[in-house]
């Protein structure tokens, strides 16, 4: 099953904050055996830097405008991220695209989360792209990140009904509830050792996830010793599926 550990993470951001901040809660409830190691912002202005820091986490500021080539902007964010020790790096409202070799830099170790039930939805709107096509379900994702946008190995999914009155800013409201108890839930899952990423395979307590992990196949407590059940000895997930 994997020994608890005490994983480093760095969590990116580029505004409030919420989900660094659901993280950070659950690292500090003993939920799951990690912990923030840095929170970075491209943003001097994000409220997400202002919560991070009443929290006593490690901050930093690197703002796009300050570099006039994208290369230096993401060699500079590299260096900070590594820095820190972190060992894995968590896109949380992060709203800058990360070029393939940044992305592969941290290959098998970035994750982000998406307000949509990937592969459906990918990019920005989503929320209002669901209710223009009259879908009846909606819900987040959590994907491992790879150069393509959105479109890395999905690990888990928390999805909800699309109600008759829902608007644009109700169902976002919906979702971002989702989103503060998925991601934690997952990262649980990799500081326990349970979830792992081999030769581009989602790997569940030694077995190949075939499809997405739903939210109530999820432990409350990601430190619990009980499995999901949904792992399969063949297949996997390649990425950019």
């Amino acid at each position: 099953m994997g020994e608890h550990r005490n994983l480093q993470l760095a969590v990116l951001i580029s505004g409030r904050g919420s989900n660094m901040l659901a993280i950070a809660q659950a690292c500090r409830a003993g939920r799951i055996g990690a912990q923030i190691a840095l929170v970075i912002s491209d943003r001097a202005g994000a409220a997400g830097l202002a919560a991070a820091q009443e929290l006593g986490l490690s901050t930093a500021v690197i703002e796009r405008t300050q570099y006039p080539v994208r290369e230096d902007f993401e060699r500079a964010l590299m260096a900070a991220i590594d820095a820190s020790g972190a060992g894995w790096v968590m896109l949380a409202g992060f709203m800058r695209l990360l070029s393939a070799p940044c992305v592969r830099h941290y290959e098998g170790r970035m994750l982000n989360i998406h307000p949509s039930l990937l592969p459906r939805h990918p990019g920005l709107h989503t929320h209002r792209r669901v209710l223009e096509a009259g879908e009846r379900e909606h819900g987040c994702s959590v994907h491992l990140v790879t150069p393509e946008l959105d479109a890395g190995p999905v690990i888990a999914q928390a999805r909800l009904p699309v109600l008759g009155g829902d608007t644009e800013d109700s169902v976002a409201a919906r979702v971002l509830q989702l989103e503060h108890r998925l991601y934690p839930q997952v990262i649980g899952l990799i500081a326990s050792g349970r979830l792992q990423f081999r030769d581009g395979r989602i790997v569940l307590d030694g077995r190949a996830l075939e499809t997405p992990l739903a939210a109530e196949e999820l432990p409350a407590d990601a430190l619990a010793a009980e499995a999901p059940a949904r792992a399969s000895a063949g297949g996997g997930v390649g990425a950019g599926c």
